[in-house]
């Protein structure tokens, strides 16, 4: 029997089209139920450490190679969790031991090579943010994988937390009334374990402010413009085993965008924010994200991935009310696991390619608001409302 990865592409759209499991299972053949999904991990630094553990627990999913620059990384991962195959490059994993998915864990600036290079060699990818440094670049990728029967998706995975869920139904319900702003703030004083966050294509945007773009759209849709101010505060940083490094990128950004229904929303992020708890976010409940309308206010305990529920008070019922606040098993290293269980069965996530290129989009578009000081129409869209 075939693999899910060699799924005949006009099968498996059909097999979602009929909305089951049990469909998939039937055009391979009855049994893909029982598969796992083949994963090569490529990027064994301080990321995988969520990932390797979490793509263990998933039945969907068997971890073939684990891939590094620096291949002591990768072996020692290896060794953790038992994998069999160590590549020190894309190119030896690729004509190595076989695999279905490649799950990219690399520094942002890798993302967009070595996707190219999985979906060339016939791999589906899942891919941490960025999935590529422009739209048009993640557009092509994406592209490609559909011509050659692949799937592309890439992080983040905010919508599929139940306080996503809970805000998202709450606004289709209309209990905030006609909505008019929304705000989400989120940073820290920087890594200084490495310095691509701070080269060309880093930058506070695409590894913090891509969650709160990510959760905004997926709450108010599309954004029409997008208009930004960026800037460096602190232009040069202390890297662990470089030493000071000189700034590339915006350590600080905000956002504001336009969606279709008149909402503005406005986002923070930075390097330079001082948090009593550093990053940790375990058991936090400070608000970090707002939704304001004329009948209500809800606001968002904890990071958007790492929620811990919803307040929410309204003109019928002013005393504030926490939802969504029990124990959850999302977490932001998903992902992968998520797109396992789509491969092995059929069952579509709630995070798709277009979203995330469209948050691609805002993020460059940012830039250019800076560069420009002028609005910048987004051209891009993905299929909205989520729920």
């Amino acid at each position: 029997m075939k693999s899910p990865s060699y799924l005949d592409r006009r099968q498996f759209h059909s097999a979602i089209a009929l909305g089951s499991a049990v469909s998939v299972a039937t055009a391979l053949g009855g049994d893909v139920l029982a598969k796992k999904v083949r994963v090569g991990i490529i990027g064994c630094g301080s990321v995988s450490r969520m990932y390797f553990p979490n793509l263990k627990k998933s039945p969907h999913a068997e971890i073939v190679s684990a891939c590094d620059i620096v291949v002591e990384r990768a072996k020692n991962r290896a060794a953790e969790f038992g994998v069999a195959n160590v590549y020190p490059n894309i190119e030896e994993m690729l004509a190595g031991a076989p695999f279905d998915l490649l799950v990219n864990l690399t520094d942002m600036q890798e993302h967009e090579h070595l996707n190219r290079k999985a979906i060339q060699a016939g791999k589906h990818v899942w891919s941490e943010k960025p999935i590529a440094n422009s739209l048009a670049a993640g557009q092509e990728l994406l592209k490609m994988a559909v011509e050659r029967g692949q799937r592309l998706w890439g992080a983040p995975t905010v919508v599929q937390s139940p306080q996503f869920e809970f805000m998202a139904k709450t606004l289709a319900k209309g209990l905030l009334g006609s909505v008019a702003t929304a705000h989400a703030s989120y940073g820290h004083l920087g890594p200084d374990w490495s310095s691509f966050f701070y080269e060309k294509n880093g930058g506070s945007l695409p590894d913090l402010g891509v969650y709160q773009l990510s959760f905004m759209t997926g709450l108010f849709g599309p954004a029409k413009s997008v208009t930004a101010m960026t800037s460096i505060i602190t232009p040069q940083r202390n890297i662990q085993g470089k030493g000071e490094i000189t700034v590339g990128e915006e350590d600080n950004a905000v956002v504001v965008m336009s969606h279709a229904s008149g909402v503005i929303s406005h986002v923070e992020s930075s390097f330079n924010f001082f948090n009593p708890n550093d990053h940790a976010y375990a058991g936090q409940d400070h608000h970090t994200l707002t939704v304001t309308g004329r009948k209500g206010v809800m606001k968002l305990a904890g990071y958007d991935w790492g929620p811990h529920g919803v307040d929410l008070s309204t003109q019928d019922q002013p005393e504030w009310k926490r939802h969504a606040g029990e124990p959850h098993d999302y977490v932001w290293e998903n992902g992968a696991s998520l797109v396992c269980e789509c491969l092995a069965t059929g069952k579509e996530p709630l995070v798709t390619p277009e979203h995330a290129l469209h948050v691609v989009e805002i993020m460059t578009a940012a830039r250019e608001s800076q560069a420009t000081g002028k609005h910048i129409p987004m051209t891009s869209t993905f299929k909205w409302p989520i729920f």
